[in-house]
């Protein structure tokens, strides 16, 4: 890795994408996880994009507030009084953190909804972090945010858990 990869990686956007299936680890093994995938991108002019559900989105924004100084932008497809118990727990924890909590204000919470919040967060992005459950390829929100960012030819990086 040259220089000039390592500002490049630096100074650019990520988006974090991932199950909200969880419980099958505790936390600790999550915050090495995080230390080995996302701290290699980590610097305070990196700007993470989360989507303040639970699961990997709410331990991700935990991590990153917690053990860095890079800028965080959570983005929800309707408003953030209508995410989970757990993911509002995470947003109200993590918000001397969080520069800008955007809500797209969907009238309906479905899956088309869930999907357009994951494209504007690629949109914004230079790249994707994905962390989807283990195993085979899937149809997911994690693996459908995967798949837009290598339509949109961006670099993504995959970290099955």
């Amino acid at each position: 890795m040259t220089i000039y990869d390592t500002e490049w990686i630096m100074n650019r956007a990520v988006t974090i994408t991932g199950t909200r299936s969880t419980a099958h680890r505790d936390l600790a093994s999550y915050a090495k996880l995080f230390a080995n995938y996302l701290s290699p991108f980590v610097a305070a002019s990196t700007h993470f994009y989360i989507g303040g559900a639970k699961g990997i989105d709410s331990l991700s924004l935990l991590w990153l507030a917690g053990n860095t100084k890079a800028r965080i932008t959570v983005v929800v497809p309707g408003t953030v009084q209508q995410q989970p118990a757990d993911a509002r727990q995470a947003i109200i924890r993590s918000r001397s953190r969080i520069t800008e909590v955007i809500e797209l204000r969907a009238e309906q919470l479905h899956t088309p909804a869930f999907h357009a919040r994951n494209r504007w967060m690629v949109d914004h992005s230079d790249m994707v972090i994905g962390f989807p459950l283990a195993g085979p390829h899937g149809t997911s929100g994690t693996w459908h945010t995967l798949d837009y960012a290598a339509q949109q030819v961006k670099p993504h990086l995959i970290v099955p858990v």
